[in-house]
């Protein structure tokens, strides 16, 4: 259907795919207390927010984020799991902080009882999310707690954790040897460190690597979820988009266990994020778990070969000789039909029309 976007397309596609699944919709405000979001500043991709006062003098900002309001307005349930999808525009500052701008977000989220199917579902759902935009695409992902575990093992003062999962990201391993070298981290142990944040590849290649490496090392709990769901993962039909990367890091105040992004060829940018956040719902006084992602579809714009090759079906080109009753019936015929009809005075050089009908100079009345 040519009278639909590239991104239009898409966001029906995701909706259809989450609700298959039994995700319901969750509709939103546009605003939400400026209060959530100060809190909760580290968590936004952007930090600056757009704000205004409302009447009653309360401070209000137009939402940058979805899952911080889904959280705050859903109610608190362990026992079960709620699954909600949006769609939903969010409201960010531009790169130069000099404008404003509006993006169209689709995700999904799952609050409560999160167990391991909850997170091989959100998974997969992930990979298949990134299937709409385009065939070729890649989702990485890493544990959280298996590399806290790590840090934990090379015993190290903790306010270097941060030092340490930042230089992981990086994959910067030599400062990365240079920081355990000056905290008396055993060779043995760095080299280990070292061989886990420079694995990548598939589940296939790197999920043996992973349970031999760690095995005794990382708590035998934290071990099986990983290779449990990773190895669940590696039945699916997407199975051979799925990359193994330590160095996938979200921060750790907010998120814990499996986080993950999504790559479409031809974008630089990850298009999909997304992960589990209990730390964020225990922040945010919760007792459940939750784990969600969002797919940027302003993002998809910059996929080539997505601009439909015309711009509509038929143009009309009038003037103010053409008789009008003419104008109408030729356009209604057409719009009958199922076709995209432009009626036009006259066309920029940029859009294009598969068929052209000039009805220009045709007045009955002219000598």
């Amino acid at each position: 259907d040519m009278s639909l976007s590239f991104q239009e397309k898409v966001m029906f596609g995701l909706r259809s795919l989450y609700r298959s699944y039994g995700y319901c919709q969750y509709k939103m405000s546009k605003f939400e207390e400026y209060d959530l979001y100060a809190k909760n500043k580290d968590f936004l991709i952007s930090d600056e927010v757009i704000t205004f006062t409302d009447k009653g003098g309360k401070l209000m900002a137009l939402k940058p984020d979805v899952t911080l309001s889904i959280v705050k307005n859903t109610i608190d349930n362990p026992q079960t799991v709620q699954k909600l999808y949006y769609n939903e525009n969010v409201y960010r500052v531009n790169k130069g902080g000099h404008s404003f701008k509006e993006i169209m977000q689709v995700g999904l989220e799952a609050m409560g009882n999160i167990d391991d199917y909850c997170i091989y579902e959100v998974l997969k759902l992930a990979a298949e999310s990134l299937v709409e935009t385009q065939k070729n695409c890649i989702l990485e992902f890493s544990h959280l707690d298996i590399l806290s575990e790590l840090i934990a093992y090379l015993e190290i003062s903790n306010d270097l954790n941060l030092k340490v999962m930042q230089l992981i990201s990086e994959k910067n391993t030599h400062e990365l040897a240079t920081l355990c070298r000056e905290n008396g981290v055993s060779e043995d142990k760095y080299n280990l460190l070292k061989e886990i944040v420079m694995l990548y590849g598939t589940i296939s290649e790197v999920l043996p690597k992973i349970t031999a490496l760690l095995n005794g090392i990382v708590s035998e709990n934290t071990l099986n979820t990983f290779e449990k769901i990773a190895t669940a993962l590696n039945t699916t039909a997407q199975k051979d988009m799925f990359r193994i990367d330590f160095s996938i890091i979200s921060d750790s105040r907010y998120y814990n266990g499996f986080v993950f992004r999504g790559f479409a060829e031809g974008i630089p940018a990850s298009i999909l994020s997304g992960g589990q956040y209990n730390s964020m719902m225990a922040k945010m006084k919760r007792k459940s778990g939750a784990i969600g992602f969002a797919v940027y579809l302003d993002l998809l714009g910059e996929l080539e070969g997505t601009a439909p090759e015309y711009d509509g079906d038929v143009l009309v080109l009038y003037d103010d000789s053409t008789d009008v009753k003419a104008l109408l019936d030729l356009a209604n015929k057409y719009a009958v039909e199922g076709k995209i009809v432009a009626t036009l005075k006259s066309v920029t050089e940029r859009k294009k029309y598969k068929e052209t009908i000039d009805m220009r100079g045709q007045d009955p009345w002219k000598c």
